[in-house]
């Protein structure tokens, strides 16, 4: 068709949104429960049993290793080691009480 936006991938591809949104939820997830257990360190094993009580979630680990890459791009977590723990930003923002 001539009127649809071929870069327009979202409207074309429901998949896509309902996956992008999923990893959200399991993002905002992973660093809450790191914030909520600071200065406790979890690893990767112990995130991806939390996740892995959901039983909306196909693949536990898969998510908790593409959260924890995502949150380490952006910032908001940190590796030490096999620990991962939240950054001094993510930490601040959450002391405002914003969201």
């Amino acid at each position: 068709m001539a009127d649809r936006n071929p870069r327009d991938r979202g409207a074309s591809c429901p998949d896509l949104q309902t996956t992008a949104s999923e990893d959200a939820r399991t993002e905002s997830a992973v660093l809450s429960l790191l914030i909520e257990e600071h200065p406790i360190h979890l690893t990767m094993d112990e995130l991806a049993l939390v996740l892995h009580g959901d039983p909306e979630r196909v693949d536990p680990k898969d998510a908790a290793y593409r959260a924890v890459r995502e949150l380490v791009g952006a910032g908001l977590v940190h590796r030490e080691g096999a620990f991962l723990l939240p950054s001094r930003a993510a930490l601040y923002f959450d002391g405002l009480g914003v969201a």
